[in-house]
């Protein structure tokens, strides 16, 4: 089954069986839900959806089968075609539209392909909406509209400048200083829409750019999420043209990471950190990240004397807890940045300016910036168990024989040690905990690791 169904949308890979996969039947019919939702939920006569894709290769068909869904259930359109995540969660509220889809598996491989939904603000739908999403599915309980009712489609190919100028005026972002820093970055768009965007980006605010895999064909030349083992052409470039840096982005443009001066990796933890560390200078405050997320942002934020809170995994729940805390700036750690001055969803683009505009106050290297930084080291495990073994059991286990340390159950459990942490999580999909450790070196959270899934598979039995 490569159909996956879940409150935050539908993903799947094309072709294969209905039901199965996410076939051009499965487009249509959680387009379908999505849209039959939105008319009960809304309640308006007329209703508008922005809909906008990444340069995936079943874009162009999954695109016109979605917009001419909602066209035949009498929605209106706003048609952005070629896009980011991040671009049309801008362009909802601007638009005053009362949702959007985006097309795009994020970070998955090119056969990958999924239905990201979103409410009136621009936003990811929480747990409650989704559901309901998925039982109209379900039920296929949809009524389409007769011939006099149909909706219109605008084509609006504005919006990704739209979205620049959005970002080049915050208050925070300092092109002048940017631009008297004279840097020249290499840019690795993954064949996808980021490939167009962020060089736009980079030029305006006066930056020598030199691009890699920038055609948005689809056709990704490496594993399209942006981790360190993926990314060694990047890294080899930056070096070779001697460049200030280098910035990836995954195909929707929500997720960012930089490569140092020296071709090493920033660090996607750390991506937040700086961006943090920038708007806590200027702007005091809080900060929030998920559980899985590095302890540097807390350390950055204590230094800056804001408060930090650690949310459940997931863009819809730090976004629930920034509005919360009142956060000035927040995100994940997989480069995720959430910046509420603009919007409340993950933005690769005001990644970019922020941390420019960091950079240049700094008149500083990248590794250098970076080395400033709290250090610390990640491990990232999961142990495949069989069907019968019952997961929520061991992880009450877990936290029985851990019950005297600073332990958070709202997603999973995670034990704060004082020199480290750890993190079980059981995967809504399959039958998967997985762990996660911290520490300060990475022998130390590999080893810290290596004894958890030692304690799981003796409470297992396996």
């Amino acid at each position: 089954m490569t159909l996956i169904k879940s409150i935050s949308g539908i993903r799947g890979t094309i072709g294969g069986k209905v039901g199965d996969n996410l076939t051009p039947v499965d487009a249509v019919k959680f387009a379908s839900a999505y849209g039959t939702w939105l008319k009960k939920y809304i309640g308006k006569e007329k209703i508008t959806v922005v809909v906008g894709r990444d340069a995936r290769i079943s874009g162009p068909m999954i695109h016109n089968l979605v917009v001419n869904t909602l066209i035949g259930l009498g929605i209106d359109v706003i048609d952005l075609g070629l896009s980011t995540t991040p671009t049309v969660e801008v362009a909802v509220p601007l638009e005053k539209a009362e949702g959007g889809i985006i097309l795009t598996a994020s970070h998955n491989p090119k056969q990958w392909n999924a239905l990201k939904l979103l409410n009136e603000k621009g936003e990811f739908l929480n747990g409650e909406e989704g559901l309901k999403i998925l039982e109209i599915a379900d039920a296929e309980a949809f009524d389409f509209s007769d011939v006099d009712d149909l909706g219109a489609i605008m084509i609006n190919d504005a919006y990704m400048d739209i979205h620049i100028d959005e970002v080049l005026n915050l208050p925070l972002v300092d092109i002048d200083a940017v631009k008297a820093a004279k840097f020249k970055v290499v840019v690795d768009g993954v064949n996808s829409s980021g490939g167009i965007i962020i060089p736009r980006l980079l030029e305006l605010m006066g930056v020598e750019v030199v691009k890699l895999y920038c055609e948005p064909n689809g056709h990704f030349p490496h594993n399209p999420e942006p981790l360190k083992e993926h990314l060694t052409d990047i890294s080899e470039l930056v070096v070779k043209e001697k460049a200030d840096l280098g910035i990836v982005v995954d195909p929707d443009v929500d997720r960012l990471a930089f490569i140092c001066e020296d071709g090493e990796m920033f660090g996607e933890e750390y991506t937040l950190v700086a961006c943090a560390d920038y708007v806590l200078s200027k702007t005091p405050g809080n900060t929030v990240s998920n559980m899985s997320s590095s302890r540097a942002l807390r350390d950055v934020t204590n230094l800056h004397n804001g408060s930090y809170e650690a949310s459940a995994v997931g863009e819809v729940n730090v976004v629930e807890l920034m509005k919360k805390n009142n956060a000035v700036i927040g995100g994940e750690g997989n480069g995720g940045i959430i910046y509420p001055e603009l919007h409340y969803g993950r933005d690769s683009l005001v990644g970019v300016a922020l941390f420019l505009t960091h950079l240049a106050n700094k008149k500083m290297t990248v590794s250098a910036l970076r080395a400033s930084y709290p250090e610390y080291y990640m491990s990232k495990n999961k142990i495949e168990l069989t069907p019968q073994i019952d997961v929520d059991a061991i992880l009450v286990a877990m936290t029985e024989k851990y019950k005297n340390e600073d332990i958070t159950t709202i997603d999973g459990v995670k034990i704060d040690f004082a020199e480290n942490w750890v993190h079980l999580r059981k995967s809504n999909t399959e039958p998967i905990i997985r762990i996660y450790t911290e520490a300060a070196s990475q022998e130390k959270a590999d080893t810290l690791a290596l004894r958890i899934i030692d304690e799981i598979k003796a409470i297992a039995g396996i």
